[in-house]
């Protein structure tokens, strides 16, 4: 038996998920690397982490939708997000889902181990790279209660993102578990509500909103 804290890591990166394997190893219990958000939801319901470090574009499900999935599964679940992405607003949105941490992956590597230490002890990390100005941007964000901007549901952002990976509309229903009757219902449904004309306008929403990775 150990009293050593939980990290599970999500990334669909091999090498990176396997660095901070080892970084965190030596301190904290490192319970499983996933490589996609859906599994990441399906792997921490069961073995229920202390400290989730993931990534912000991962495939079939992004970060974001996860963390929020996870945040709502498991409400003390401790989000760190590990990120190529310098977007502010975007820091922001992650931290108003939920996160706890947001660093670059150009941190440090005593970066990593000290935000996991933190966001266990309730506080919050940011990356040293991000300036003071970005920190206050941040909390006023995080802590400022605003509607959702995103015109989709959960469920839509779903679809889309496997839909602008380029899926077929029955890998989309067979992932999700939902006819492609249902499948087909929800694209010409967000077509609508974004007023897009064609598929291509679909993905590029999914791009500029962080959904998919350009």
């Amino acid at each position: 038996m150990t009293n050593r804290s939980r990290i599970l890591i999500a990334d669909d990166h091999n090498l990176m998920a396997e660095l901070c394997k080892r970084l965190l190893e030596p301190q904290f219990d490192v319970i499983g690397v996933v490589n996609d958000g859906r599994a990441l939801v399906r792997v921490a319901r069961e073995l229920k982490p202390d400290v989730v470090v993931l990534d912000i574009a991962m495939p079939i499900l992004n970060g974001l939708d996860a963390g929020r999935q996870l945040k709502e599964l498991l409400p003390a679940v401790k989000l760190v997000y590990l990120t190529m992405n310098t977007d502010i607003a975007l820091a922001a949105e992650a931290f108003r889902r939920g996160a706890s941490g947001y660093l670059l992956k150009t941190c440090a590597a005593a970066d990593l181990v000290r935000a996991v230490r933190d966001v266990l002890r309730c506080r919050t990390y940011l990356s040293p790279a991000l300036s003071v100005d970005t920190v206050n941007f941040l909390r006023t964000r995080a802590n400022k209660k605003i509607d959702e901007s995103d015109p989709l549901t959960a469920r839509q952002r779903e679809v889309l993102q496997l839909l602008a990976e380029g899926r077929a509309m029955k890998e989309v229903g067979a992932i999700l578990r939902m006819s492609t009757r249902t499948v087909a219902y929800h694209k010409y449904r967000m077509m609508e509500v974004l007023g897009a004309t064609n598929s291509s306008e679909l993905v590029k929403y999914a791009v500029r909103n962080h959904i998919v990775a350009a």
